[in-house]
């Protein structure tokens, strides 16, 4: 993995006094602990086979409408809520 940017976070020292504790017995860099906790949470990661299910949406021939055609059938018109 190639490491371009950069970030600067500030942490509570009792957290940072922590996940630097992890980080140590598992043998990582606290910022690779951090990249780690980000992927597993936010679903960033670099896994070919999510682009490659991604893709394989895209290619699909769907009959799919518009956006605006969406959002209408999607809400409900006032007067389908109202009793």
């Amino acid at each position: 993995m190639e490491l371009s940017k950069k970030t600067t976070i500030l942490f509570p020292p009792d957290l940072h006094r922590r996940l630097a504790g992890i980080a140590e017995r598992q043998r990582v860099s606290l910022g690779e602990l951090v990249r780690e906790a980000c992927e597993a949470r936010y679903g960033v990661q670099a896994d070919p086979r999510r682009a490659d299910a991604a893709d394989a949406l895209g290619k699909l021939n769907l009959p799919v409408g518009t956006v605006d055609s969406m959002k209408k059938e999607s809400q409900p018109a006032p007067g389908d809520l109202l009793p």
